[in-house]
């Protein structure tokens, strides 16, 4: 058996990777509307698994039992060419995953081989099920089937809560804009970059993008102009506006020098790209809405923070008040700059909360450190609200927070989110792992208190859609109409927590 034990551990630890890579890490199919039937299969599959790593751990079919032990099999390469037809039915599988795909048909086509005399013998015994010890590959096996098992109920459910997840219209974003507007944007392949490009196409805006891969373009909204370099721009081109979210994640990896330094160049360097680029066109935009953070204020404790806050020293604050210095040098060509100061965005499909949802599901969530400090957040949409209310608003310059005018406690957020998916959220991570396994980056970002209100945003008039964590996160996560209304009665009202 140790050719079929080897075999099946390949086997296992690839189909772990392919999970929490391209599953999970990668297209995101828990939470991907469209994806039910793909994740049903996945949950049988998973449950499958779990029986086969048990069995051959730990238990020979013998008999007529082997001939089910059989069947198990055969049903589980059914699901599996069926999963192959649904995924090329609704997505388009990166080249990766189908190199990866045909590695893992080809070791399973040599375990039946390997196994086929093993199951003939099963069935040439007395029927019934006999233990059998295998060692520490029996072990390795129940490992197998534990770790596998939990993914398969969780896709099971998964199943069912993507058919709640409704795909929310566009062009209502960008409500506010007059008709025929162009806008060129940088970071258009990221996170807030793509649902305002789909915003605004939708809108039947003319957006052309800067990206320094054109491949990932084509994953945005179509009709889009791309230019890979902003020197391809000629000097005769038009733009109503400029929109800069480009720069590297912060949140990426502890904060080295090499890394500080790249984070600072990203944006610092982009920015003043487009300083260049307004200093060359003939026409001159009218805006220039620039991404900066509310890192800006550094750790502002119990202190509210509006766009005048005094600011307290720290890496975050370092970056973001380089990046705005650069992009106010635009006014000089009589443009209008806007310095909105992102807090943390909120939406399924990436940012801080997709890395949550993961452990949150599994029960495996709660807060940081001990969860007192302020936490100020937007909902995506809301956040594309607020860049397009950015560029209509002639009024509007200068540093604008956006964020809602609700920000919660770190505690009170990991609660909402448990509520929300219907899961406990009580292990709370102690900060002293989180210093140590960020450094500086967890302190600042993670565990540094910044209460942020929308000050300037909500002197123009703006209103978001979102105001209330509870209600944003039931819409996120497809929770059920019941614990929407759960949520909404165990919503801590805002005058309490003042």
């Amino acid at each position: 058996m140790t050719a079929v034990f080897a075999l099946v551990i390949i086997q296992a630890l690839l189909g772990a990777f392919d999970i929490l890579f391209h599953h999970e890490a990668t297209e995101r199919l828990p939470w991907r509307p469209g994806a039910a039937r793909e994740l049903a299969l996945h949950a049988t599959r998973n449950v499958l698994y779990a029986v086969v790593f048990a069995s051959l751990g730990w238990v020979a079919w013998q008999g007529a039992l082997a001939w089910a032990f059989g069947a198990v099999i055969a049903v589980e390469i059914v699901i599996t060419l069926w999963d192959f037809v649904e995924e090329d039915r609704t997505r388009p599988l990166p080249p990766g995953e189908r190199v990866l795909h045909g590695i893992l048909a080809i070791n399973y086509g040599a375990f039946l081989a390997v196994f086929a005399p093993h199951l003939w013998a099963w069935a040439a015994a007395p029927t019934g099920f006999a233990w059998q010890d295998h060692g520490a590959f029996g072990w390795v096996m129940a490992a197998f089937a534990i770790g596998v098992l939990p993914f398969g109920l969780r896709d099971a459910l998964a199943s069912r809560r993507v058919r709640r997840l409704v795909a929310r219209p566009a062009a209502p974003l960008a409500a506010g804009l007059p008709d025929g507007r162009k806008v060129l944007i940088t970071g258009a392949t990221g996170f807030v970059g793509a649902r305002l490009v789909e915003a605004l196409v939708a809108a039947g805006h003319h957006v052309t993008v800067l990206t320094r891969r054109a491949d990932k373009a084509r994953t945005l909204a179509q009709p889009v102009t791309v230019v890979t370099s902003l020197d391809d721009i000629p000097a005769a081109a038009t733009f109503d506006a400029i929109v800069n979210l480009a720069g590297e994640s912060i949140a990426a990896g502890r904060w080295s020098a090499g890394r500080r330094a790249r984070i600072l160049r990203s944006r610092v360097g982009t920015t003043m790209g487009l300083v260049a680029l307004i200093g060359r066109l003939e026409r001159k935009p009218a805006v220039l809405v620039s991404a900066s953070a509310i890192g800006v204020y550094g750790n502002g404790g119990e202190r509210k923070l509006d766009e005048t806050a005094p600011p307290r020293p720290s890496f975050t604050h370092e970056v973001c008040a380089a990046w705005e210095a650069e992009a106010v040098r635009a006014a000089a060509f009589g443009v209008r700059v806007v310095a909105l100061r992102i807090g943390l965005v909120l939406d399924r499909d990436g940012g801080a909360l997709a890395r949550l949802l993961l452990p949150f599901e599994f029960g495996l969530g709660g807060p940081m450190g001990r969860g007192g400090q302020w936490m100020s957040w937007i909902h995506r949409d809301d956040l594309v609200r607020a860049i397009c209310h950015a560029i209509a608003d002639a009024e509007l310059d200068g540093p604008v927070n956006a964020v809602t005018t609700d920000p919660v406690r770190n505690a009170e957020f990991a609660e909402a989110l448990g509520r929300a998916l219907g899961r406990p959220a009580a292990l709370r991570l102690p900060a002293a792992v989180i210093r140590a396994a960020f450094g500086q980056m967890g302190e600042e970002l993670f565990l540094a208190s910044q209460r942020v209100v929308p000050a300037r945003l909500a002197d123009r008039g703006f209103v978001c859609r979102y105001p209330r964590i509870d209600a944003a996160l039931a819409e996120i996560t497809g929770a059920p109409p019941e614990r929407r209304r759960a949520g909404a009665h165990a919503a801590t009202p805002r005058a309490s927590r003042q």
